[in-house]
């Protein structure tokens, strides 16, 4: 295909301005539209929470002489086992020796009036049964991270959001009349699909329609804290709604609400412009200039001067290979595979840990997501003053040291265990939200969404690993906190390795990405430039830039 000339998207459009009507609907609609995103992510907190209980016991008996009620302590040493039980009629009485809970188990209700794990018996023996689901609902996202790039890659952004917004909910509502743990981790597993595909797609279709800096205001302002709402909103939720079934119908509502604001949501003109329909890409801008009350040019986008390849040339339709084709795509794909993991990881195994959490569950999930809030805000304020790998760098240390610290406290200071945990959590949290900002700025719009499509799912597998890192706690409290706290220092030390991004044009085509620091010769290359720079011709290693 021969060389296509390229006019720069926001020139184009700078006309529109940053804030005008239509911007701030976009960023309000899109911003909302991550809300039921947030919740779903975690609702396991609520939903597959494990209530106090103890066994069954099928009738009043006595012990050593003495009358035992069925409500005297546990029944036997513990949860999972109760005091054999001898004789028959008047005369049963227990022994010391010790028997499974044949008769099933009594959870208590003070907490909840049901759970998964109440409804299906999922302890003791079972009880792998509730970091497998919650697992199941990550494969799900790992499925939806890779194929959600692709489709909206190829089927356009705005028709993919609508549709897992509907899936979303309407798994959501099957999943709540699930009749078997089976059937609740298949609807899981699909729920876990539409969320993901659905808040990368909203995210990708809104910063390809802002500015430079309304698009980093969407991220970390708009969708970012949208998504933290929702985990805000999850605790109010369950405090007053306490069986699961009902939990999931009520989180369905916001997503079926959202449906009718296709109306109002463009498709992502970028995206038109690369699959070479100027047309319509020019009438978007037009109704963009036309709620602004701005003047578009006559002419916005000239034949052979848009994304796509002219009439006369052959298109070209991008894959994922095109994302380890060249060296320089080769490196930021790798090392976004790593960070994402890594910070995915993190963040999602300190949420779900919020039920192990010293105190009252509803509480310390409500405290999770204002620490959350405040870091978006917090990441808002310092994106734009602060390089980009330095902000990142900063924020994972900080999780980092503090996860590790844990370890020193005394087992007799759980609330300092807990402030430890939750401040530390902001860091990650800050450094979730700023990902998808550098990543967004790195990112060619020809791959942009198969490269979130990718890095996502290395997140996800993350995600599927972080539940039973949660439930090794169960023999050791600390064990949860190293993990994290190592792995969170680790992606620091890599994070240096990207470039700073501030004030970058986003780029459009594949020769346009900005080279990882250090792993490249090109020095400061600029927004447009496709040949290869002089000096790495005179030290033939152009292969590096």
């Amino acid at each position: 295909m021969s060389a296509v000339k390229i006019r720069d998207f926001d020139e184009s459009t700078a006309f529109l301005g940053d804030y005008g009507p239509f911007q701030v609907v976009i960023i309000a609609l899109l911003s909302l539209s991550a809300i039921p995103c947030g919740y779903m992510g975690v609702i396991a907190v609520f939903v597959s929470d494990t209530p106090e209980h103890h066994c069954r016991l099928s009738t009043n008996f006595t012990r050593n002489g003495t009358d035992e009620e069925r409500t005297r302590g546990w029944g036997g040493p513990d949860s999972c086992s109760r005091y054999r039980v001898t004789g028959n009629g008047s005369e049963r009485v227990t022994s010391n020796d010790t028997e499974p809970c044949v008769d099933g188990w009594v959870f208590s209700t003070e907490r909840y009036t049901s759970t998964v794990v109440s409804e299906w018996d999922l302890v003791c023996e079972n009880a792998w049964k509730v970091p497998f689901s919650t697992s199941l609902f990550f494969v799900g996202v790992l499925i939806g991270s890779f194929i959600s790039g692709h489709l909206s890659d190829r089927f356009g952004r705005k028709p993919m959001f609508f549709v897992t917004m509907l899936l979303q909910a309407v798994t959501a509502l099957i999943q709540a009349t699930s009749t078997s743990w089976t059937m609740f981790c298949i609807f899981n597993a699909l729920r876990g699909l539409s969320q993901i595909s659905n808040y990368i797609t909203s995210l990708v279709l809104g910063s390809e329609m802002l500015s430079q800096s309304a698009r980093v205001s969407f991220t970390l302002l708009g969708h970012s804290l949208g998504f933290g709402l929702g985990y805000a909103l999850l605790p109010i939720l369950a405090y007053f709604i306490r069986g699961w079934r009902m939990l999931l119908v009520a989180s369905a509502i916001p997503s079926l609400l959202f449906i009718p604001s296709w109306w109002l949501i463009p498709e992502s003109p970028r995206w038109l412009l690369q699959k070479g329909r100027l047309e319509e890409a020019e009438r978007v801008i037009r109704n963009a200039a036309k709620q602004n009350r701005v003047s578009a040019p006559e002419i916005i986008f000239r034949a052979g001067e848009g994304l796509a390849p002219k009439k006369d040339e052959k298109a070209q339709t991008h894959t994922y290979l095109d994302l380890i084709r060249t060296p320089n795509m080769r490196n930021i794909t790798v090392l976004g595979l790593f960070l994402w993991l890594s910070v995915a990881m993190v963040f999602y195994g300190l949420s779900l840990n919020t039920s192990n959490l010293y105190g009252n569950v509803y509480l310390n999930c409500f405290l999770s997501a204002l620490i959350d809030i405040g870091a978006y805000f917090a990441t808002w304020l310092l994106v734009n003053r602060v390089p980009r790998p330095t902000l990142l760098f900063s924020a994972l240390l900080f999780c980092g040291v503090l996860l590790l610290i844990i370890q020193l406290i005394p087992e007799d200071m759980p609330v300092m265990l807990q402030v430890l945990a939750l401040v530390g959590k902001m860091g990650v949290s800050g450094a979730y939200s700023f990902i998808y900002v550098i990543f967004t700025e790195l990112m060619p719009t020809v791959v942009r969404n198969m490269g979130f499509g990718i890095v996502s799912t290395a997140a996800r597998l993350g995600t599927i690993i972080c539940p039973y890192v949660v439930y090794s706690g169960v023999f050791s409290k600390f064990l949860p906190y190293i993990i994290f706290g190592t792995i969170s220092i680790m992606a620091a030390a890599v994070s240096i390795l990207l470039p700073d991004t501030r004030n970058d044009k986003l780029p459009d085509l594949i020769s346009q990405a900005k080279p990882l620091r250090h792993l490249s010769c090109q020095k400061k290359p600029t927004s447009l430039q496709t040949e290869v720079p002089e000096g790495c011709k005179e030290l033939n290693n152009s292969a590096l830039c």
